[in-house]
């Protein structure tokens, strides 16, 4: 059963990629079409918000698991 999982999880992991691939692919000739400066400036605002917000919680939780580890 471990097993099945674990070749599951590659998978997904594995196709994860393509499927974020096509919708930068939208977003990106959306705002490449379009004069609106303010929009692409808020989609990358966005961007950097959703990328930045995981590694801080990930930093987060190394640094309660050190501190434990340390007493």
């Amino acid at each position: 059963m471990k097993r099945i999982n674990g070749v599951l999880l590659f998978l997904v992991l594995l196709l994860l990629p393509r499927i974020s691939e096509a919708q930068c692919a939208m977003c990106r000739a959306v705002l490449e079409s379009s004069d609106n400066v303010g929009a692409a400036e808020g989609i990358n605002n966005g961007i950097v918000y959703l990328m930045a917000v995981p590694y801080i919680l990930v930093a987060v939780l190394f640094y309660f698991v050190y501190k434990k580890m340390r007493t």
